[in-house]
């Protein structure tokens, strides 16, 4: 018999229903009246933000009632309303989707995006207007904060393209999928190309959690942490950022190799690599069984073919501006560490950010359970936020699948933390509202934590479980156990 829908579970579909929704008209209102963030303009950004991170939670809080059977068309149905409404107006804290424009034009016209800066004489007949608008009576001001001076030797011009004295930062494979977009339109085509295609890989990643989800035997709701979420919404469709590629990569190469599959997993985690270098994060949790070593080596053969034909046709400036880019952002002198730097400064801040890191691998590679490897992954990738502190929201979306996949929804206070820092740039500001992420995650973890696991945890870290292990399977007489679930 088909499943009816009782008066008693009328009442959470309809609020899903509603919450939903109003998300979508928050976003829209949003991205087409907030107009593009700017200084002295932040306190709207944050107010839009809070409210629509309240609305998704009470949306999401609804979702969990609604019966089964309308619950998976209701993460997907949702996913596309939001997507929407997140392509209703232009970029609105970024600019970053005008050079991924800039670098896929620049490759249709056969030449390396590697090889010259954006206000290089050698490419001014490749510029768009949309992209290398006029002066207006002789300055930029009157067209900032969106777009500003193209600089020495193109006077007459201003660009939407941030950094434009300097060569593209993005890896190969992002740069090919800046190629594959711009393949489809010409020019003149503004923002929405990557609009679109942030929407597509978002609803691609929704469906794959979905499918994820009912091969563990767990609620589809989950997905919707990342199908409704105003962070998803904002960074991967609004403002387009090639980060929701990485983030979907890395979730299928880290399903691939939990699922038996090292070879195609390890295909798709070098690809991720290749978009952006973050998600390499993703790599540690993965040995705690031998067959999955194969995704690593598989991983970093993809990385480096991928790197080949721009290396022909560029040499080692494939690089572009990341080391720039490095020292720019404070990573080098450690001032960018949030946290970190309330204690330490300079050389020695950088230096505790690396063990803190590493020491969260080696914890994410002994305790991760190699078929459920999700826990292990929100571990490293949400310490490795909190001692690095990134301050653009967009780093977040590497971690939301893994959330999702693990049930850890407290770590999603991190993700908030950054979208916050994103609108309004307060170093102050944002340690607290890291140090709140940091309790939030405590305090539901020692809630939701048996002492048998801290126990069993212990002897993973203390590498006496497979002694034990091997002790009991010899006074059964049985083979070599399984690994710990």
């Amino acid at each position: 018999m088909r499943e009816r829908l009782r008066p008693g579970r009328l009442l959470p579909t309809v609020l899903a229903v509603v919450g939903v929704l109003a998300l979508a008209g928050v976003i829209a209102v949003g991205v087409t009246h907030l107009g593009f963030l700017r200084s002295g303009h932040r306190s709207p950004f944050v107010a839009w933000t809070l409210i629509a991170w309240a609305v998704f939670a009470g949306a999401v809080l609804a979702l969990r009632f609604v019966p089964v059977r309308w619950m998976t068309g209701l993460v997907v149905g949702g996913a596309v309303v939001v997507g929407v409404a997140a392509i209703l107006g232009p970029p609105n804290t970024s600019t970053d989707s005008a050079r991924y424009a800039w670098d896929g034009i620049v490759q249709h016209a056969g030449i390396s995006p590697y090889a010259h800066t954006p206000q290089s004489h050698a490419l001014s007949a490749l510029r768009p207007d949309w992209l290398f608008p006029d002066k207006v009576d002789g300055t930029c001001r009157p067209l900032e904060p969106r777009y500003r001076g193209l600089g020495d030797g193109a006077g007459g011009h201003c660009t939407a393209i941030n950094r434009p004295d300097v060569t593209t930062i993005y890896p190969p494979m992002a740069q090919l999928w800046f190629a594959l977009v711009r393949a489809f339109v010409p020019a003149t085509a503004q923002y929405m190309p990557f609009q679109v295609a942030g929407l597509l890989v978002s609803l691609g990643v929704t469906v794959g959690l979905v499918v994820v989800l009912r091969r563990l035997g767990r609620p589809t709701w989950w997905a919707a942490l990342w199908a409704w979420s105003p962070l998803v919404a904002s960074e991967a469709v609004t403002n387009s950022h090639v980060d929701a590629l990485g983030a979907a990569l890395a979730t299928a190469g880290a399903v691939l190799v939990a699922f038996g599959r090292p070879i195609w997993g390890g295909i798709a985690l070098g690809a991720a690599t290749a978009t952006k270098l973050i998600p390499a994060l993703v790599y540690p949790p993965l040995l705690g069984r031998w067959r999955h070593w194969w995704a690593i080596p598989v991983g970093i053969a993809v990385f480096g073919l991928l790197y080949v034909p721009y290396v022909l046709t560029t040499g080692l400036d494939v690089l572009g501006y990341l080391p720039g880019y490095l020292s720019e952002e404070g990573y080098e002198n450690g001032s960018r560490f949030a946290l970190v730097s309330l204690v330490f400064q300079g050389d020695a801040a950088t230096l505790v950010v690396g063990v803190l890191v590493l020491l969260a691998a080696f914890v994410a590679w002994r305790l991760s359970d190699p078929s459920r490897l999700w826990s292990g992954e929100v571990l490293l990738i949400g310490v490795t936020f909190l001692a690095v502190s990134p301050r653009y929201p967009w780093y977040a979306l590497l971690l939301i699948p893994f959330v999702v996949l693990s049930g850890r929804w407290e770590w999603l206070s991190i993700g908030l933390a950054i979208a916050l820092r994103g609108v309004w740039p307060s170093t102050d500001a944002y340690r607290w509202w890291l140090v709140a992420a940091v309790l939030v995650i405590v305090a539901v973890t020692l809630v939701r934590t048996r002492r048998s696991d801290w126990e069993r945890w212990g002897n993973r870290l203390a590498f006496r479980t497979g002694r034990r292990r091997r002790a009991a399977a010899t006074l059964a007489g049985a083979g070599g156990a399984d690994d710990v679930r």
